[in-house]
C-alpha cells in the first residue's frame, strides 16, 4: 500500500520543520511517509531543537538539513510552510496550510521549548482533520 507524504517546510529546515517532521513521524509515520525541507537550507538540524525534541521523547539528531528539490518531486497529502512566505516553491499538493510559526533560531531555549509546543499542537491538529476530511469530506 502507498502511504500519502506530507512535507513540512521553513526557510532553514533547521527547527521548525524539523521539529514538524519530528512529531509527525512520531505521531502518523505508520500512516504517512513524512518530510522535511527548507527554501533555504542551514545545511544542520539547530542543536537546540535537537534538545528540546528530546525533552519530549523524539529524536531528531540523524535528521539533516535539505532543500525542497532534496525531497520526492511527487505530489503530497498535505504540504505545510511555516514563516517563509514567497519563498517557499509551491510542490503539488491536495492540502497546502501555512502555519504563522515563529522562527527561533538565535533565541534562547525557552524560544524553542515554545515553538516546539506551537508545533506539536499544529501537529496533532492537522492530522485530526485529515483524519476527518479522509471519513467525512468535512474538516
Amino acid at each position: 500500500m502507498i502511504k500519502p507524504k506530507a512535507l513540512f517546510v521553513c526557510i532553514g529546515n533547521s527547527c521548525r520543520s524539523q521539529m514538524a517532521e519530528g512529531f509527525a513521524r512520531a505521531l502518523q509515520g505508520s500512516r504517512y511517509e513524512i518530510f522535511s525541507a527548507g527554501s533555504r537550507p542551514a545545511g544542520v538540524v539547530n542543536p537546540l531543537a535537537i534538545e528540546v525534541m528530546k525533552e519530549n521523547g523524539i529524536d531528531i539528531a540523524t535528521h539533516r538539513s535539505k532543500s525542497t528539490r532534496q525531497v520526492p518531486q511527487e505530489r503530497y497529502e498535505v504540504v505545510v510552510t511555516m514563516g517563509c512566505g514567497d519563498a517557499c516553491p509551491h510542490l503539488p499538493s491536495k492540502y497546502r496550510l501555512d502555519w504563522q510559526i515563529p522562527d527561533p533560531v538565535g533565541q534562547p531555549i525557552e524560544s524553542f521549548r515554545k515553538v516546539r509546543d506551537l508545533v506539536e499542537h499544529e501537529i496533532k491538529d492537522l492530522f485530526l482533520n485529515l483524519e476527518k476530511l479522509e471519513r467525512t469530506g468535512h474538516p
